[in-house]
């Protein structure tokens, strides 16, 4: 069963088609940039937590020294 569609509804049809495949591009850019800000945020969560271990490592390791280095004398 085929349709005849007038020239004016062709028209509003392909206009309409061209707006929903933009919004929905928009949707998939708009939830790709979602995923690359989510693993940062976790990439940068992960970071810190590294850091901050290696930072309180790093000090109690200088304390224990330090500790050793004044019961010697």
């Amino acid at each position: 069963m085929t349709e005849q569609l007038t020239k004016s509804r062709q028209t509003a049809e392909l206009a309409f088609a061209k707006t929903q495949s933009q919004f929905l591009a928009r949707g998939r850019a708009i939830d790709e940039q979602d995923a690359i800000t989510s693993a940062r945020d976790e990439k940068t969560l992960r970071l810190r937590e590294a850091r901050l271990t290696r930072e309180r490592e790093a000090r109690e390791s200088a304390t224990a020294a330090l500790v050793a280095k004044r019961a010697r004398t």
